[in-house]
């Protein structure tokens, strides 16, 4: 799509992804990586004393997930593009926490569509992460990228 056709979508729930199981495995590479070896991700034996009893994934690895999420959705690409890039988050906020074994499926709806200079366009989308089976979603932020065509 031209980005003037997806500009004609603001206020519009954009795309769905598909479902994607936050595994123990995944909660601990993530760990690894980022060094947050908190024993609420993963410590199983202790976890389990919690009020979540059991494990959860790191808010941030939850965010991290959206690019994956985007990448298997059903979202429209911008028609000609050369670069992408993020441009940052507004408004994020962890509402429920994602329990390993859990699925999680995004939601995007658009804010925005905006041409900042010729042949560059900020799209500002709303992200819901739903956790498979739970009534409060895992996260919501205003998210921002910058497209250049």
């Amino acid at each position: 799509m031209t980005p003037q056709e997806i500009a004609a979508k603001v206020g519009e729930h954009f795309a769905t992804s598909e479902w994607v199981e936050m595994s123990q495995e995944r909660i601990n590479q993530f760990a690894d990586a980022t060094g947050d070896h908190q024993f609420i991700h993963i410590n199983e034996e202790a976890a389990k004393m919690t009020p979540f009893g059991g494990t959860i994934a790191h808010g941030f690895l939850t965010l991290s997930m959206i690019p994956y999420l985007s990448a298997n959705s059903d979202m429209p690409r911008v028609d000609g593009i050369k670069m992408a890039v993020n441009y940052g988050g507004n408004k994020t906020r962890f509402i429920a926490p994602v329990r390993s074994g859990k699925r999680i499926r995004g939601h995007w709806k658009l804010l925005e569509m905006a041409e900042k200079r010729p042949g560059q366009w900020q799209q500002t989308v709303e992200i819901t992460i739903e956790i498979e089976g739970e009534d409060k979603p895992a996260l919501i932020c205003e998210w921002m990228t910058l497209y250049f065509v």
